[in-house]
């Protein structure tokens, strides 16, 4: 490689990395924006449809970088990869350059979680998330006056509307919720509200090792599932570790789901069409949740002494979910299989990020660390819902989400596998940064709507 070649390459990715260190680019816009003067005047039109608040862009200046990335050349994105002694297509063989640069700008600029204090680590995985997050996720439908012009507003678009709410004298304090619904719906001049055919409500699980995350992280998937399906999309802000160590979460889920089945109808869906959905740690509080409510174990709920038998009554009364979607989840904190060694190393998650979340979740919980409460595949799971697993190639986790999945199948439990390729865990978080992830997050959400809808289909049949 010429010199002239490494210090465009060495130029390129100091800005990129200034950047994703969500460093100032307000020299960088104004620059633009005298060139783009220069170059030829703006009309009114398009000056409107170019309008982009200032203080919104900074908000968002990973998005910007993390896509702007996808944009350049290929040998540009593999110059940079090797600069970067990131992953090489042969290593990863369905990740393309755009997604390896992703993870190798990750690996370079990660600090070991261990070296981190927990509410650092909160603060810093929340504002890199929601600064990934497209712009337009966070603005609420007919919330200004330009959504209400009609340029503004795409054809066949379903605009999507949340309330933060609080579920007053939950477990241990008031605990907050966000609820999505789907607003008007814009059919070329004309509008109608958008309609939930399915009287279905999802409850939705961040991840987050049971230690980082909240509502805000995972806002952009969730706005996703109202605006693609028209359910309403209920997502938990639970209690997190180590201040409150397991089973504080799965608690709070429970309590969750029982406002859910109590207020499912103020939001156009019926207690016996919930599914429920999370990615990571999120995925394993959603089975653990389907497992509870269709075969709640008291003896193990006892072990917690007078709260568990609260929450083993409250169980008995729920009705059990419709269908679930775990996506890349935790099922298994005991066995090792063949993922963790191939991709334990270099990605997204690794070896120590799990032990730092298992120590905290698990080390001063007042369960013992195996325990039915604690890992999925320990309990009863022959009689859970119908359910749609996303796996993630390159995770950790990848083998136990087909561990979990083959032992439905031997319950004869309905199950449907999907697994995006190339994908890291917790890719969700690069749907709207990455061209494909993007695309396959909507083939999952879709997916899974389908999925839904079929089991509504059999029940009404066996019904009839």
């Amino acid at each position: 490689m010429s010199n002239s070649t490494v210090s465009s390459i060495n130029t390129l990715l100091n800005k990129t990395l200034m950047a994703l260190h969500l460093a100032s680019n307000d020299g960088m816009v104004s620059e633009v924006k005298d060139n783009d003067v220069q170059k030829k005047r703006l009309s009114v039109k398009e000056k409107m449809l170019s309008y982009n608040p200032m203080t919104y862009c900074q908000s968002h200046t990973l998005h910007y970088a993390m896509k702007g990335l996808g944009y350049l050349p290929t040998p540009v994105l593999e110059g940079l990869i090797g600069y970067l002694k990131g992953p090489h297509s042969k290593q990863y063989l369905h990740a393309n350059a755009h997604l390896r640069l992703i993870l190798a700008v990750n690996s370079h600029l990660k600090t070991p979680l261990e070296l981190t204090p927990m509410h650092e680590l909160r603060k810093r995985f929340a504002a890199d998330a929601v600064a990934m997050q497209a712009p337009s996720v966070w603005h609420q439908a007919g919330g200004s006056m330009l959504s209400n012009i009609k340029p503004f507003i795409k054809k066949g678009e379903t605009p999507v509307n949340w309330e933060d709410k609080t579920i007053a004298n939950a477990d241990d304090g008031d605990m907050t919720i966000r609820c999505y619904q789907a607003g008007t719906k814009s059919i070329g001049a004309k509008k109608r509200r958008a309609h939930n055919p399915d009287q279905t409500a999802m409850l939705f699980f961040h991840g987050g090792g049971f230690c980082i995350g909240n509502v805000d992280t995972h806002h952009e998937f969730c706005h996703a599932v109202c605006e693609q399906t028209g359910w309403p999309v209920v997502s938990v802000d639970y209690r997190l570790a180590p201040e409150c160590p397991a089973p504080a979460a799965l608690k709070d889920c429970i309590t969750a789901y029982a406002w859910l089945a109590e207020h499912c109808h103020t939001l156009g869906a019926l207690p016996s069409r919930i599914v429920l959905a999370g990615d990571s740690a999120g995925g394993g509080l959603s089975i653990l949740i389907a497992q509870q409510l269709t075969a709640p174990n008291e003896n193990a709920w006892l072990d917690l002494g007078a709260d568990g038998q609260k929450m083993f009554d409250l169980l008995k009364k729920l009705p059990a979910p419709l269908a679930q979607m775990p996506l890349y989840p935790v099922t298994d904190i005991e066995t090792d299989y063949p993922s963790w060694e191939l991709y334990g190393e270099g990605l997204l998650l690794d070896h120590a990020d799990v032990a730092v979340f298992d120590a905290a979740c698990l080390e001063n919980s007042p369960l013992p660390r195996i325990h039915i409460l604690n890992s999925p595949m320990l309990g009863d799971n022959s009689k859970v819902c119908p359910t749609y697993i996303v796996a993630a190639e390159l995770d950790v986790l990848h083998d136990q989400a087909f561990a979990y999945a083959k032992q439905l199948k031997s319950y004869k439990v309905p199950v449907e596998t999907h697994t995006v390729l190339g994908a890291p865990h917790g890719f969700i978080h690069f749907m709207s940064v990455h061209q494909g992830l993007g695309q396959e997050t909507k083939n999952i959400i879709h997916g899974f709507g389908g999925f839904v809808r079929e089991v509504i289909s059999t029940k009404s049949r066996l019904a009839a």
